[in-house]
């Protein structure tokens, strides 16, 4: 009896990439370049599937995630819920909301600024923070996983190559 939710065949994934890049190198798109943006699309896709179903085994929406790794990444550094909303893209009433939800989980905690009382300052409360290094912690599992194919050599070149994409990308947003 076949299974329904088997996983494909590594041949099976390798066949679809060289697929994809066929089509786009055949639409005019050059092989070293499709090679390259095709895999990681690709990664990146998968990664996103597992993240979305350890959010949910988290009780976490994206969203909150999102609010969750950016107050960890401010460290002690107080944020407005403006700022939240920008870098969540998201309406400040939508944002709000995010906000009151978490709050009510105890992962954030809202203060009034002592400099500027019409302003709400956003840390992340203990139960967020651990949330989010358990969060973390799980994920580098998966990550490792994906990566254990490759030496710790070969993982910073592969590091440095992308930060060097990357910083080539904010140029372009720049012009």
């Amino acid at each position: 009896m076949p299974t329904q939710n088997r996983t494909p065949e590594p041949r099976a994934a390798q066949r679809k990439y060289e697929a994809a890049v066929q089509a786009y190198v055949e639409a005019g798109g050059d092989e070293s370049v499709q090679r390259v943006i095709t895999a990681v699309y690709g990664l990146t896709r998968k990664l996103d599937k597992w993240y979305g179903r350890q959010l949910a085994d988290l009780d976490l929406s994206h969203g909150e995630w999102a609010v969750l790794a950016y107050l960890a990444k401010a460290g002690d550094s107080p944020v407005t819920p403006s700022q939240l909303a920008d870098v969540a893209n998201v309406a400040p009433s939508s944002m709000t909301h995010r906000l009151d939800r978490m709050a009510q989980r105890g992962l954030v905690h809202r203060a009034p600024d002592p400099a500027n009382r019409t302003r709400v300052l956003v840390t992340l409360d203990t139960a967020g923070r651990d949330l989010f290094t358990a969060a973390v912690r799980e994920a580098n599992v998966v990550e490792s996983d994906a990566l254990a194919g490759l030496t710790t050599a070969q993982r910073e070149t592969l590091a440095s190559l992308l930060e060097v994409v990357i910083g080539g990308l904010d140029d372009l947003e720049t012009t």
